[in-house]
């Protein structure tokens, strides 16, 4: 089967490998434009916006923290990311094909989740809460998952990414953009559950667009079968994914309140202990890793031939680059934790916030991004990602000046422009050197574990950054994580010398 979509490639999937299309490239830039808007509307609804939400509700800092752990959920989608490589959903993908099938599932997840959050926004109970927010993030990620297995199999060079990963990107922050600014000022002129609906009405929107584009080339079925079949098959995965999540939560939260866990507990510690179990594990793997023959990937399980595919190119080399990535994108994510909360306690109104969210987000996330991109397509990769790291940096240390500082709306906005035009920056390059190195034959999978992975100790910090609020203020959180993103660079001397290895590949096997 031949994955299609409207852009410059295709690919061979017996083949495992890219072949050139002559159709124009803007159509694929158009699908991840639109790809790009779907996943970045949800994503801000149970993050920035969820924390500023429960901060106005008067909740505690250090359980908004907490609730920052929620975005943990995409930090381990490689768990379920060879499910998409391997399977498609039953009725959609007779006619839109296995990977548009669970975009379209998990848009009608992403839209449901919404409403349930928009219908329990008092916050009078946080494990209901936290229950549609895990969802949200689920559906989110899980979209995300399909739509960069795509974007990766239609793009496979680096020159070709940089467009596509710079419109997806653009899609991607203008609707976050549009879901931060749009959501606060509903909340402020309506209330939050009138402010998650709308957004739930405008992130389902790219559902319709979807389903109308042409099938693909050996469909089975017509556009009515699909999906009607489609959508029984959704409403019953709903359901299931539904009950075992909130089966899951009840046990989490049984077993943390049997042994004492608290908002009172110093998490700090438990925290960098869990970070750290990924890197021994890995390095008591990796030895036997190294000495497996080539292609052995390919006579394992599914669930664990891409991942060792990975760290036998890479060998050694892995644990350095794992660790690269783990700092890079650390600025963003502890800045999208707390920024909202620093600017309700600094106190700046509803309508302020949705302005730097807003008009002032936009114009500067959009402008990062694009030199972000083209520094990825025109540069080496190494002194972009320096550069990257940087802009990455000032960004979060802006937010110490603006704390410090009389409030006003001049100082907010500048403050929202630089940092959304530094990680906008960031993480259009960061995106290229992920897709760089995954492997044509699983590029979903490997690519969901290198982006998941990248957030994971990030997010675990995020879910601390209450906590670690208390003890240093805003302005040292913030000095903190901005040191912590510019110290990704220690690793470029390294992974500028890493090289996949090659000599041992199967014959006709491109690296």
């Amino acid at each position: 089967m031949a994955a299609t979509a409207p852009g410059c490639t295709t690919l061979d999937e017996t083949q495992g490998r890219a072949v050139p299309s002559t159709k124009p490239a803007r159509r694929i830039l158009a699908l991840y434009l639109l790809l790009g808007f779907s996943a970045g509307l949800p994503f801000y609804m149970f993050n920035a916006v969820l924390t500023l939400r429960l901060a106005r509700h008067g909740v505690d800092i250090v359980v908004i923290g907490f609730f920052a752990w929620v975005a943990l959920l995409p930090t381990f989608k490689f768990a379920w990311a060879p499910l998409l490589d391997r399977y498609s959903i039953p009725g959609f993908s007779g006619f839109f094909g296995r990977r548009r099938s669970w975009i379209m599932l998990s848009q009608l997840g992403i839209f449901t989740a919404m409403v349930a959050m928009a219908l329990t926004s008092d916050d009078s109970n946080l494990p209901l809460t936290a229950l549609f927010a895990i969802l949200l993030a689920f559906w989110t990620t899980t979209l995300e998952v399909a739509a960069d297995g795509w974007r990766i199999e239609l793009a496979p060079t680096q020159a070709e990414q940089g467009p596509v990963v710079a419109a997806n990107l653009w899609g991607y922050r203008s609707a976050m953009v549009a879901a931060g600014s749009g959501a606060v000022l509903a909340a402020a002129l309506l209330d939050w559950t009138w402010a998650y609906l709308i957004i739930a009405v405008a992130a389902f929107l790219p559902f319709p667009i979807l389903a109308a584009m042409r099938p693909e080339p050996d469909a089975r079925t017509g556009r009515g079968a699909a999906l009607a079949g489609g959508l029984a098959v959704s409403v019953v995965t709903l359901l299931v994914a539904a009950l075992a999540t909130a089966l899951a939560g009840w046990a989490v939260l049984a077993a943390a309140e049997s042994a004492g866990f608290s908002s009172k507990t110093n998490v700090t510690p438990i925290v960098l202990g869990i970070a750290m179990l990924p890197f021994v594990a890995l390095a008591f793997a990796l030895p036997r890793i190294r000495r497996l023959p080539p292609g052995a990937d390919r006579t394992m399980n599914g669930l664990v031939g891409p991942y060792v595919e990975l760290f036998w190119r890479y060998g050694y080399t892995v644990l350095p680059v794992l660790a690269f990535v783990s700092f890079y994108r650390m600025g963003d994510v502890l800045t999208l934790t707390l920024s909202h909360p620093l600017w309700n306690a600094a106190g700046y109104s509803l309508e302020q916030i949705s302005m730097a969210d807003g008009a002032v987000a936009l114009v500067c996330s959009m402008a990062g991004v694009a030199v972000g991109g083209l520094m990825a397509a025109r540069l080496k990769l190494v002194p972009a990602l320096a550069l990257g790291a940087l802009a990455s940096a000032i960004s979060n240390w802006i937010f110490v000046w603006l704390w410090w500082h009389e409030p006003s709306s001049a100082v907010l906005y500048i403050s929202a422009g630089v940092d959304q035009f530094g990680h906008g920056l960031a993480g259009a390059i960061f995106v290229v050197y992920l897709s760089m190195l995954v492997s044509p034959r699983y590029p979903g999978t490997q690519y969901a574990f290198l982006s998941g992975f990248a957030f994971l100790l990030p997010r675990l910090l995020g879910g601390a950054a209450g906590a670690i609020q208390t003890q240093i203020g805003y302005d040292g959180f913030f000095m903190l994580s901005g040191s912590l993103s510019l110290a990704a660079v220690i690793f470029l001397p390294v992974i500028a010398r890493a090289r996949a290895r090659t000599a041992d590949l199967p014959e006709g096997e491109t690296p």
